[in-house]
């Protein structure tokens, strides 16, 4: 505690032997004793205040962030997510000046009978390859017509 060495201690207890004397070195050592005693009392007593008032700033920092927390805890029990979603699609449609969807000129709308293409020449139904089968071709692929290589312009022949 004082970096007291042995020889020191012993240089200080031979002169307190000499000045005090030795009927009375026993009372002052138990004097210094009980001083010792109560200084470090005194030391232990402000380290725990110390520590206490340390602990209560950070009691109060922890409640304020508890406070915070339940306030914000508070806010979510009026949680609507569709009337937030509502309230930000009315304020982006709000925003926007709404323009009329007409077109500049009148179309009229096409009936299913006029828009479909007649159908000349649908290929059959192919029935499925047989178990086993391993060169037959699959229904999809049987449905393409073949081409024919008469049938192919010439390469050379010029446009007409």
């Amino acid at each position: 505690m004082f970096d007291f060495s042995w020889g020191e201690l012993l240089v200080v207890g031979a002169v307190a032997l000499i000045a005090i004397g030795p009927k009375e070195l026993p009372g002052v050592l138990r004097t210094v004793g009980q001083w010792m005693t109560k200084m470090r009392r005194l030391a232990a007593e402000f380290q725990g205040q110390f520590h206490e008032a340390i602990r209560e700033a950070e009691m109060a920092d922890l409640k304020k962030e508890v406070d915070e927390m339940t306030d914000t805890a508070k806010s979510y029990t009026n949680f609507d997510p569709l009337g937030d979603i509502q309230k930000d699609i009315d304020s982006t449609f709000a925003d926007k000046p709404s323009e009329p969807a007409v077109a500049s000129e009148p179309v009229e709308p096409a009936t299913a009978i006029e828009t479909a293409a007649p159908v000349a020449d649908a290929p059959a139904a192919v029935d499925a390859p047989a178990a086993g089968d391993e060169h037959a071709t699959p229904a999809a692929e049987s449905a393409v017509p073949e081409l024919r290589h008469d049938a192919l312009p010439d390469a050379g022949a010029k446009p007409a």
